[in-house]
């Protein structure tokens, strides 16, 4: 069984994080996807207990690597990443045709898993596009999987009130949620392990893309965060309720 669990090196959460040129400064701070980590862990949980084999892939920058180093150290076995200058400022489609490309091209892939989003844009529309782009079914936002047979994926998840179980042939692509596991804490062995696992660096040319081909959504504008301010106390003398009304009407908020 070969899975392929695609993952993203984004900027540090707790960094300060900022634009330039209308696009997030990546390479400075930058970290594996947190979510990406319970992704990490589902595919080696899988692979474990089916005797498989983990690719972990990513799309960036030259730095992107470092994601690809934590998630060997975290079990994986080899890494995939593809970066080229002409996927600068890709959007979601690009990037789901860009990684549905790599795939093809790793070949026989049966399972590809993904984080439920990532945390530097958090649209969570990589999954379903990447899935379309494959033409493969799409289970997503699952805490629970399991793979039957090697035939079939199934998972369960919660959407509002409703448990929901789904079930599909294989291939097929999964997301899962951070309630899906505990993504484990590789130890010295397995860092050093990781040293010696093979990766791979990908280009545009490499996967028969068209640098020219691809698709970006335009940043037509960006600016810096209005700096916090305090708030406003009141001590209730019987007037709080009007006082609160006549701030939400002078702020326009009512």
């Amino acid at each position: 069984m070969k899975i392929v669990v695609c993952i993203k090196h984004v900027p540090d959460l707790q960094s300060e994080r900022r634009l330039e040129d209308g696009r997030l400064v990546r390479g400075e701070e930058d970290v594996l996807n947190e979510l990406d980590e319970n992704a990490v862990e589902a595919a080696v949980g899988l692979a474990e207990e089916h005797d498989g084999e983990v690719i972990a892939l990513t799309m960036g920058p030259e730095d992107a690597e470092d994601g690809v180093r934590r998630a060997l150290q975290m079990g994986v076995e080899r890494g995939v990443v593809v970066t080229d200058e002409g996927l600068a400022g890709a959007d979601v489609v690009t990037t789901a045709r860009t990684l549905a490309a790599a795939i093809e091209r790793i070949g026989e892939v049966d399972l590809v898993i993904t984080g439920m989003a990532s945390l530097d844009a958090l649209t969570s529309m990589l999954p379903g596009a990447l899935a379309a782009a494959l033409g493969v079914p799409a289970l997503t936002l699952a805490h629970e999987v399991a793979v039957e047979d090697s035939a079939s994926v199934s998972i369960t998840r919660t959407v509002g009130t409703a448990r929901e179980q789904l079930r599909a042939p294989l291939p097929a692509l999964v997301s899962v949620t951070d309630q899906a596991n505990e993504p484990r804490y590789p130890n010295f062995a397995a860092m050093r392990a990781a040293k010696k696992k093979p990766v791979e660096v990908w280009d545009l040319g490499e996967l028969g893309i068209a640098p020219q081909a691809r698709e970006v959504l335009a940043v037509s504008r960006t600016s810096q965060r209005p700096a916090r301010q305090a708030g406003i106390i009141r001590t209730d003398a019987g007037q709080a309720g009007r006082e609160l009304a006549a701030w939400l009407v002078d702020n326009s908020l009512a």
